[in-house]
């Protein structure tokens, strides 16, 4: 219970890094979002639950192929605010995007012998 607590914890005071690095610096804010501070400590979490070389493998693999269709919505969602759309709408609309290329992805994957 208390691993879980520790990580939770460790997850928000890293958003609210980011949050906080963003009012000031928005571009150095988004840095380091995109370090994958968040994959790296789920990595080394799950390594610890479970020292399984080929698990890991399987899950390094993964995160990358899921990546790849969550980066559109980052040139999407300033398009659409860049245009006059409101930050909510803009927001969802890039959210179901990422949802749709989810499931893309996930349906392309075994094509590619891929193993999500």
């Amino acid at each position: 219970m208390w691993s879980l607590v520790a990580k939770a914890l460790l997850a928000g005071a890293m958003i609210a890094a980011i949050a906080e690095i963003g009012k000031r610096l928005p571009a150095m804010a988004a840095l380091v979002a995109s370090l994958p501070l968040v994959s790296v400590l789920g990595m080394v979490f799950l390594w610890h639950a479970r020292p399984d070389a080929e698990n890991m493998a399987v899950h390094a693999e993964a995160t990358f192929w899921y990546v790849l269709p969550s980066l559109p919505m980052f040139l999407v969602i300033p398009f659409l605010l860049r245009t006059g759309v409101n930050f909510w709408l803009a927001l969802l609309l890039g959210c179901l995007l990422t949802v749709g290329l989810y499931l893309g992805m996930t349906a392309l994957a075994p094509r590619l012998g891929t193993r999500l």
